[in-house]
């Protein structure tokens, strides 16, 4: 959900609606819980939190891993059915968290180095996770069984995304600076992208039709059909670290190094009123509302 001014104009406000205070190191991911009401997010500072939007306040305790060591938590995820959030952390472990108990009820481990992008399937059977071992890896949801790892070429993967029909998953990272496209059943390469910089974020539009990228300069976005580079989105000056398209796919957030952030009308591929500032970068990827930490 994006704030608007007007239904004629159809734009965002650039002014915080709430704010909520409680971690204490940088927010790197959030995710809606169903109803619109509540909020997940996670932290460096090893923790994911239960919020209430309406009052801004956490809900509970913090979600910690008792039995593990302290590790800041890179990205989380929520599940197609709203009952589980995933999470990867520096330590290289993706967890299953009940969002009913906030408690761990798996924990996969695989990666040699930390894991900084999660992504369920859309048919919530599989989840595929990016990590800065040069890998994405493809889990199976239920017995927590990894059924594939592809070799990406990223020195670290920074993002990993299924597409809408499942069929594929796009990486982006350092290293080879490119999104590359991924058959999602047998690992194999099917696209490169190439960028002049690390590729840090990916969106796929709801239909598909469209992947977009962000690097360092200009947003790019592709048609999937061709992938040939259909336009740019320009005026960045910095790293853009965070992308998150609205669910209408005409609005486009971006969220940069420099800690500003925009607004983007993808039906005309200009901004949407002047960029505004926050402390920290950090985005929610299930099209609602956009945050900056």
């Amino acid at each position: 959900m994006f704030s608007q001014t007007s239904k004629k104009q159809q734009t965002p406000a650039t002014t915080p609606i709430k704010e909520m205070r409680g971690h204490t190191d940088q927010v790197r991911g959030v995710v809606h819980l169903p109803g619109g009401r509540r909020i997940v997010t996670c932290s460096l500072d090893g923790s994911l939190r239960l919020w209430d939007l309406e009052s801004g306040t956490q809900i509970d305790k913090d979600w910690r891993d008792d039995k593990a060591k302290k590790a800041g938590v890179y990205g989380i995820a929520l599940s197609p059915n709203g009952k589980t959030v995933i999470s990867g952390s520096d330590d290289g472990k993706v967890k299953l968290w009940d969002v009913k108990t906030g408690k761990v009820i798996q924990e996969w481990t695989g990666d040699s180095k930390g894991v900084t992008s999660v992504c369920w399937s859309a048919g919530g059977d599989r989840v595929v996770s990016g990590s800065w071992d040069k890998t994405a890896k493809v889990w199976n949801a239920k017995t927590g069984k990894r059924i594939l790892g592809i070799k990406t070429g990223h020195e670290y993967v920074w993002a990993v995304k299924y597409s809408p029909d499942d069929t594929q998953i796009a990486t982006g990272g350092y290293e080879e600076n490119a999104a590359k496209i991924w058959d999602a059943k047998t690992g194999k390469l099917i696209k490169t992208l190439k960028h002049d910089w690390i590729v840090f974020s990916l969106a796929w539009t709801s239909d598909g039709e469209k992947l977009i990228t962000g690097s360092l300069g200009p947003i790019r976005i592709f048609d999937t059909a061709t992938w040939e580079q259909t336009a740019t989105l320009q005026d960045h000056p910095d790293w853009v670290k965070a992308i998150s398209l609205s669910h209408n796919n005409r609005l486009l957030a971006s969220i940069l190094e420099d800690n500003t952030a925009r607004i983007w009308n993808l039906d005309t591929n200009l901004p949407v009123g002047p960029p505004f500032q926050h402390k920290h970068w950090v985005h929610t990827g299930d099209r609602q509302v956009i945050f900056a930490g």
